[in-house]
């Protein structure tokens, strides 16, 4: 029986402010889709303290958040982005267009057909997540998106440059200087200024994680991904106390909702982590938001073996999950609900966040239950096809048609089936409500 040293903040109160995220989220997508630019604009300015005559930057503003970073700023942003760029590549190159032939004359297929339009969202209003424009940009061009849409807040007044300087690097199409629910409607409804997207994309604060929500049907959306959450598994032998509680803090500091939650066999390590997260948030320059998280989200679970934290980190189904334990691969093996694992004390959330090349737009609130994270995937279509290529093979499919239609009560579509029996297999069939439906063929 697992024991929990410190729990985080109950289901009512966690509901309580997803019901007040939600009628906020309502009323501006509201407000944008009957006024358009002009809702746009006040709600930049609201919430940003930002206006200007177009929010789209312009080549000579994108050259110039490009120039206001050194050299060593954009070999970091290029090695980064060919590491996403690489990954993407290899997943692309898994997905194949396929045509078989599986009956005599009978052929199916599929294609991958890139969508048409992304609109990508990247956080930047209290950090210039930068990693974000490569996550989702580079990945939607390796699909094969012909128009790829961003939006980021301005930061600190104005563009940040090492956001900009990313999409633009990326390979983004059109950019744009807005964040929030704002930026979020105009790229999934539409304005005046700004033409709709098939899919958003892209990690957000809880608001933006709810405006793709309720968007979607409307639009594609890649998942809900809304406050960080990090999950640490841990036992003596791969870890100790101020590693895990490193890693934890080092995402609680997203933001003052973001869960960090350490899972462990050793109750001495789970008091030395705690102790250690003491210490650190007297330190830590992100203390402020970092100290908030975990005392509201924060928890300390304490189990017998490892079976057990594999039982309890699939119910959480966390975003990241980090394991430190004397065997690792156990945990790849046997968990099923995750966003993504981080498997070892060498690696950690922050390489796949940042660098690595995997993803890091992950499914939150226990969609991994359901979903992986994004991907080249999640802008392609895979479309069927069939042709028929044989009258033998036409007349042969639709006698089966013909009564399996008839067993459903649907006469419109069993006749679809019966005049190409007629037709190319030459027999007398009846048509549809007129006689008896088609009998097998002796």
């Amino acid at each position: 029986m697992a024991i929990y040293l410190k729990r985080g903040a109950t289901a009512q109160a966690k509901a309580d402010r997803d019901r007040s995220v939600r009628d906020t989220v309502e009323g501006i997508l509201a407000d944008i889709e009957t006024r358009g630019d002009d809702a746009v604009r006040d709600l930049s300015i609201k919430f940003d303290k930002w206006d200007r005559d177009s929010y789209r930057l312009t080549p000579t503003e994108i050259q110039d958040c490009i120039d206001q970073l050194s050299g060593q700023d954009l070999k970091d942003i290029e090695f980064a982005q060919t590491q996403v760029r690489n990954f993407a590549q290899i997943q692309r190159d898994s997905m194949k267009d396929v045509e078989v032939e599986t009956l005599p004359g009978v052929v199916l297929g599929h294609k991958n057909l890139p969508l048409n339009a992304a609109g990508c969202y990247v956080p930047g209003g209290k950090y210039p997540l930068l990693a974000s424009a490569h996550m989702s940009v580079i990945t939607a061009k390796v699909a094969g998106v012909p128009r790829v849409v961003t939006c980021a807040p301005p930061f600190n007044g104005k563009p940040a440059p090492a956001i900009v300087a990313a999409q633009a690097m990326a390979g983004a199409d059109e950019i744009y200087c807005l964040g929030g629910i704002q930026a979020v409607a105009a790229m999934g409804i539409g304005t005046q200024s700004i033409a709709p997207v098939d899919i958003l994309v892209g990690p957000g604060n809880a608001f933006v994680a709810e405006a793709k929500r309720q968007l979607f049907g409307r639009v594609g959306i890649d998942l809900f991904a809304g406050p960080t959450e990090t999950l640490v598994i841990a036992d003596e032998i791969g870890c100790d106390g101020e590693l895990a509680a490193t890693d934890l803090l080092g995402q609680a500091e997203h933001g003052p909702d973001s869960p960090a939650i350490l899972l462990t066999t050793s109750e001495k390590l789970a008091r030395e982590t705690m102790a250690e997260i003491d210490r650190l948030l007297q330190i830590l320059p992100t203390a402020e938001i970092a100290r908030k998280a975990w005392d509201a989200y924060g928890e300390v679970i304490v189990a017998e073996n490892d079976e057990e934290m594999v039982r309890i980190a699939d119910e959480i189904a966390s975003e990241h999950v980090q394991v430190m334990t004397r065997d690792p691969d156990y945990f790849l093996n046997n968990m099923t609900n995750y966003g993504a694992l981080f498997l070892g004390n060498r690696t950690n959330v922050s390489y796949g966040d940042k660098v690595i090349g995997t993803n890091h737009t992950l499914p939150t609130k226990k969609a991994a239950r359901y979903t992986g994270g994004l991907w080249v995937g999640k802008f392609l279509k895979t479309c069927t096809y069939q042709r028929v290529l044989t009258d033998e093979a036409s007349a042969m499919i639709g006698e089966y048609c013909s009564r399996l239609c008839a067993l459903e009560g649907f006469a419109g579509h069993g006749e679809q089936a019966n005049i190409r029996v007629r037709r190319f297999g030459h027999r007398d069939v009846p048509y549809a409500g007129r006689a008896e439906p088609l009998v097998a063929a002796e």
